[in-house]
């Protein structure tokens, strides 16, 4: 059949690859696109942390007596207290108001923050901060051009006056502070350490705490805890949960409309199969005649749908990953000219990989079946007639 019928059995492959090729392109987008956006949003320190906010109305606070005996829980692993706060900062002669985080630099770990340029701020008094991408817009000026120079900064204090009404205080830092960093963020942001405020941190009320768990099973466990105490608990692996569910959604919707290609390419193999079958009828008849059972005549076109099946797949995976490269690397270069980073668009886990191999193996066999139990059941004699 593969020498005989060389161009007809080599279209026939080349269609079933095209069918796995369109799977393996669509698939492989959903799980890039997926990789990518986990990756940016997430740190392996992230995914163990949980935001605990209090509930005011219930009663709970987040004072240092409460975070002291938040630390004995069990699966406790390290707690961070959090002071958002608003600012104003000024570079050179441009002022903006930003939102100020004030914490400990290991927030920005357990956060998911990932600096992009420069470093965080020294665990020790440096008057250093991080600023967010955002905000070197707002200067016009580039990150590389920021990095390292100083900004005035002031915190607005939120307090009471006699009618208890919110009030804020202005208080200016009697230094500037020196960018040390930067994160990616559209938020106008940035994040300093406690020590660079002196005295008046304590003033500060916390906004919330980052408790990082030892391990995955303690983050519920922690968070079953908290709750019941009337704290309002939340982590980053509940959202990667939920974006796991939605991707997986969206990976099946692909590999839906890549199954319409491999359908119309598997209804082209059993017609090769059933074609084949017509025309080497008197060829059976011949085998039969000469001592060819039932099962070696279903055993050799079985094989040969399956060598098919087989073939098509590679021809799908080379052609799926070449495919991506391109469209990656075309994507990649618009970026680039438009001032944007790379990225992988695409993943190829390797057990999908193996799987979809496996799944044109198997397709190749089921398009196989019928014709090869035609060729096996029928009668010598009649097939020595045929033409």
């Amino acid at each position: 059949m593969f020498k005989a019928r060389t161009g007809r059995t080599l279209l026939t492959v080349f269609g079933m690859g095209i069918g796995i090729g369109a799977i393996l392109f669509l698939v492989a987008l959903g799980f890039g696109l997926q990789k990518l956006l986990l990756e940016n949003i997430t740190t392996s320190d992230s995914l163990l942390a949980l935001d605990v906010l209090p509930e005011k109305a219930e009663g709970a606070a987040l004072d240092t007596g409460r975070i002291d005996e938040m630390k004995n829980l069990a699966g406790v692993a390290e707690i961070v207290p959090v002071v958002d706060i608003g600012s104003q900062i000024k570079y050179r002669d441009i002022a903006t108001d930003a939102s100020a985080v004030i914490s400990d630099p290991d927030f920005l770990k357990l956060d998911g923050k990932k600096i992009i340029l420069g470093a965080p701020p020294r665990k020790e008094s440096s008057r250093e901060v991080v600023i967010s991408s955002a905000l070197s817009k707002i200067f016009g000026v580039s990150n590389e051009e920021m990095l390292g120079k100083e900004i005035s900064l002031a915190l607005l204090v939120p307090g009471e006056n006699q009618n208890g009404k919110k009030t804020f205080e202005k208080w200016e830092a009697e230094a500037p502070f020196k960018i040390a960093g930067f994160v990616e963020s559209e938020e106008m942001i940035l994040f300093a350490n406690p020590r660079d405020f002196g005295s008046i941190f304590p003033r500060l009320e916390y906004s919330r705490l980052k408790i990082k768990a030892k391990s995955g099973v303690d983050v519920d466990q922690i968070k079953a805890k908290l709750s019941e105490e009337k704290y309002s608990v939340s982590s980053l692996s509940e959202t990667v949960a939920e974006m796991n569910k939605m991707f997986g959604i969206v990976k099946i919707v692909l590999a839906l409309f890549g199954m319409v290609s491999l359908s119309v390419s598997a209804i082209g193999m059993f017609n090769t199969m059933t074609v084949t079958f017509l025309e080497r009828t008197k060829e059976i008849g011949i085998m039969k005649s000469i001592g060819a059972s039932r099962k070696d005549i279903l055993l050799i076109f079985i094989l040969e749908s399956t060598i098919m099946g087989f073939l098509g797949g590679a021809a799908g995976l080379a052609l799926g990953i070449l495919t991506g490269t391109i469209f990656n690397s075309l994507v990649n270069l618009v970026a680039w000219r438009f001032g944007g980073k790379p990225a992988a668009l695409f993943s190829y886990p390797l057990w999908f990989l193996l799987f979809i191999l496996g799944f044109a193996i198997l397709i190749g066999f089921l398009t196989g079946i019928v014709p090869a139990r035609r060729a096996s059941r029928i009668d010598p004699l009649e097939a020595l007639r045929s033409r």
